[in-house]
């Protein structure tokens, strides 16, 4: 009896599957048991009609196929090529089992045999590689992307002819290569020039990119809250190759990379409308798919309008900012999908949008106010690293020429303190954990006063004061200072205290 290693997704993560193939003398039948959902109990038709195209006859008689893990929901049409391989090592002098032995296979099958992609498929052969095969063979359209997964030989094929004439060592097929990126910065990310004037929403920016860490925007209309946060992708670190690989399993196990599409090292953007749902913002749905968070993995989730958003969805957040994870929990599955991702948010002060704006009238009465600011829970924004106030900018600003750093020198002071905080164990400082917090910021006593200070006069919680001290050593990065000084506890006050 024939085995044939494959992948299934479950939630965003390949798992290797076995296909058993057993071929009784009964009446001509195929039963597909093991979970398989409706894709993959419709393969046995397109199975069929491409086994036919290599000229071999389908098996005229009993054929059961078997799925393991039994408790496994098994997804996707990914599985047509394991089957088909297998039913035809089952068949007398089709295959030699032998030919199996290290050996993945992933893809869809046309009737006339020709390979397609699906979903997920990096997601599978990482899976595959994991079980220690030495090679996996894909559709030929997916092998590029397929090949990015180090540590295994991935082959791309065309057709199940071409597949069956490389097991047999008739036409050996080559291995494919991976499309790899340079690190070089988005080019089609907006610069930093663009944004005239706000020079202390600039300075916020520049040390939520250093740091890694959350930032909210309050202001009015049109004082520049979303050109600087679409601004932030340009200004952060290349990602390395675990997190490219990561990222782009979520995107490609979503169904939302293109076929040409490119494994891309600059980091993920993603600003989901405020009418988003909480399976869109969040994940889940059947089957399950990632949301806007997990699409945000080791990227930019950016949040426009936030108080406009769902109640329930913002406070669903509280959670996967912390932990970096979203659990999704159902009757019949449970999973996890990773979200370690950079909260930036934008919000009017107001319903109207001009609270606090000297020069224009607000029209919201006290009771309205106090319902536009409930929106925002206080364990919410006691989240979020930096709170910055956005002002109108003055037309003389406006209309005087361009003298604003541009990304790419704000972008080599980032990189520069980011290397000194991977000098100190850890990615970013918005990820140091607190157990050892107070080594990693080394603050001077000045320092520690003027934060205790803050904590008994201005409210600040426990967890409020911990992220204030991360911001602090960010800032002392930025500076390039040894210990973190009281100047830059004073700055990262000022810029999560902002004026009403």
């Amino acid at each position: 009896m024939p085995r044939v290693w494959s992948a299934t997704l479950d939630g965003l993560e390949g798992v290797p599957v076995e296909v058993e193939v057993r071929l009784s003398s009964q009446l001509p039948r195929v039963d597909v048991v093991g979970l398989p959902e409706a894709a993959v109990r419709e393969s046995t038709s397109r199975i069929r009609g491409a086994i036919a195209s290599t000229g071999t006859s389908f098996p005229d008689r009993r054929v059961t196929v078997n799925l393991a893990p039994a408790e496994l929901r098994k997804q996707g049409a990914g599985l047509d090529l394991p089957i088909a391989i297998a039913v035809l090592a089952a068949t007398a002098d089709a295959l030699e089992p032998a030919h199996l032995a290290g050996r993945g296979f992933v893809g869809e099958l046309a009737l006339d045999g020709r390979l397609r992609g699906t979903r997920g498929i990096l997601a599978a052969v990482l899976a595959l590689r994991d079980l220690g095969l030495d090679e996996v063979i894909v559709p030929e359209d997916r092998a590029a992307r397929a090949a990015e997964a180090p540590g295994i030989r991935v082959i791309g094929a065309r057709h199940l002819a071409a597949v069956l004439d490389h097991l047999s060592g008739t036409e050996i097929l080559p291995p494919a290569e991976p499309d790899r990126t340079d690190d070089a910065p988005d080019a089609s990310a907006p610069c930093l020039s663009d944004v005239r004037g706000q020079k202390t929403a600039r300075r916020a920016l520049e040390i939520a990119a250093a740091g890694g860490h959350g930032l909210l925007l309050t202001g009015p209309p049109g004082s520049g809250k979303t050109l600087l946060a679409r601004r932030l992708p340009g200004l952060l670190p290349p990602l390395d190759e675990p997190e490219r690989l990561e990222a782009f399993c979520i995107l490609d196990a979503s169904g939302l990379a293109p076929e040409s599409a490119r494994i891309a090292a600059h980091p993920p953007f993603r600003a989901p409308h405020h009418g988003a749902s909480a399976a869109g913002l969040l994940g889940g749905g059947s089957p399950i798919r990632a949301g806007e968070v997990s699409l945000a993995h080791h990227g930019v989730l950016f949040l426009d309008e936030l108080p406009e958003f769902d109640r329930r969805c913002l406070e669903s957040l509280r959670e996967v900012i912390e932990q970096g994870v979203v659990r999704v929990a159902r009757a019949t599955v449970r999973c996890e999908l990773p979200a370690r991702f950079q909260l930036v948010a934008a919000a009017n002060p107001c319903p109207c949008g001009f609270h606090g704006t000297p020069d224009r009238d607000c029209r919201c009465d006290d009771a309205a106010l106090a319902r536009y600011r409930r929106r925002l829970s206080g364990p919410l924004l006691d989240r979020i690293d930096l709170d910055v106030r956005v002002g109108e900018v003055r037309w003389e600003a406006l209309r005087a020429a361009s003298g604003e750093e541009t990304s790419a020198t704000v972008r080599e002071r980032v990189l520069a303190a980011r290397a000194r905080q991977r000098e100190r164990g850890v990615r970013c400082n918005a990820e140091i954990e607190d157990r050892v917090l107070d080594a990693r910021v080394d603050a001077e006593t000045s320092a520690l006063d003027l934060l205790g200070n803050a904590v008994e006069h201005l409210g600040l919680s426990a967890r409020g004061a911990r992220r204030l001290l991360r911001v602090a050593r960010t800032i002392a990065d930025l500076a390039g200072a040894t210990r973190t000084p009281r100047s830059a506890i004073a700055e990262a006050l000022q810029l999560r205290t902002p004026s009403p």
